[in-house]
Order: C-alpha cells, then structure tokens, then sequence
C-alpha cells in the first residue's frame, strides 16, 4: 500500500512515502544483510562531538528476546507488533565518562530516522513506538543507569491490514495528515520586540 505525502511541494520520494503500517508481512524474515545496513544508515548519523550515543538491542521473531521485548509493548501495540520481522530497543547513553551527554536524545533521533531513511529504499517498513513499558525492559534487559530507553522499532516487509483488528485496519487505509508548515514556524521576535508591545 502506498501512501505518499501531501506536500506543498515535491519532497524526496523516500520521505514523501514513508508512513509507518501496523500491517507486516508474517512471512518475512529480516536477513542479516539487510539489518547490517540498517545500523550502518544509524551509525554514520550525525552526533554532538561525534559521541555516538544510541544503542540497540535486536530482537527477531520467535527469539526469546523478542517475547520479552514484546511484553513490554502497550496492549495497543501488542495487538499488530508480533507480525513484524524483528523488533529493536533504542537506547541513549546520557552520560560517559562521568559527563552528561546533553544532546544524547536528540542524537538518537537522528539515527533513527537514518535507520528508518534506509528501510524506506529497501523496501522495508518501520513504526516507532512509544507505547512500552520501560521500567520492566530496563530490569529485563540489565540495562545501566546511562542507558535511557526510547523507543522500540517493528521492522519488516508491508503486508495486509486484512489480520487487524476493526479499528487498526481503518486507520491502515485512512489518509495521512500533517500540520501544514506555517503552524509549525515560530515567530521572529526578540525580547526587544516584545518589550516595544
């Protein structure tokens, strides 16, 4: 199913039709070929100081490490993530050495979309999920007090919205919506400008 932006005007093909599906392909195995080259895409992100800070914990369908991982999705997302090839925890190490790592979030983020850029020109789909329970992966997974969990990625290859629940299906075939960019723009003011009012 495609699902391209709307946009004011012509984006790169690879952003104007990367949506993020609940429907995957329960066929699908994701080879180590193709995950290496997703982590490449996040490891040559850029980073504050080139400090790197993201981690990643894989997990592929029927691996023991995916049903924990699983466990700790929201029910919402439990209801469509198992279909998914492999599931990955994103971690940001917020400190090193003894120093906080101010941009560490931030970071990772960009590595995320580095990721999810490349899975779009391999024919592969990502949703991103903040819905999960980080406490328990935290405790499950032995993560360190520098280790901050951010959000977990279902990876593979679309499939059909035909298994999903009523309300999810709808949601697969309904179109995408953006603000439109002048709602997303802050005003050019200064503090002078304000004092002048």
């Amino acid at each position: 199913m495609r699902k391209t932006a709307s946009t004011t005007v012509p984006v790169h093909p690879l952003l104007a039709e990367r949506w993020s599906p609940r429907g995957f392909d329960q066929a699908h195995e994701l080879g180590e070929d193709s995950l290496t080259a997703l982590l490449e895409a996040a490891r040559w992100a850029p980073s504050a100081q080139n400090s790197q800070p993201w981690r990643f914990l894989v997990t592929r369908r029927g691996e023991e490490a995916h049903g924990w991982l699983f466990t700790a999705l929201a029910p919402g997302n439990q209801a469509w993530a198992g279909t998914a090839s492999a599931l990955i925890l994103v971690t940001a190490c917020t400190a090193a050495d003894g120093r906080q790592q101010p941009w560490a979030l931030y970071d990772t983020g960009q590595a995320v979309a580095a990721l999810v850029t490349q899975a779009q020109a391999d024919g592969l789909a990502v949703h991103q999920m903040g819905g999960f329970d980080a406490a328990a992966v935290r405790a499950q997974f032995g993560l360190g007090d520098t280790l901050t969990p951010v959000v977990i990625l279902a990876i593979g290859r679309p499939g059909s919205s035909a298994d999903l629940p009523e309300s999810l299906a709808a949601r697969e075939t309904a179109p995408r919506t953006r603000h439109p960019v002048t709602d997303l723009l802050l005003p050019a003011r200064t503090s002078r400008d304000l004092a002048a009012a």
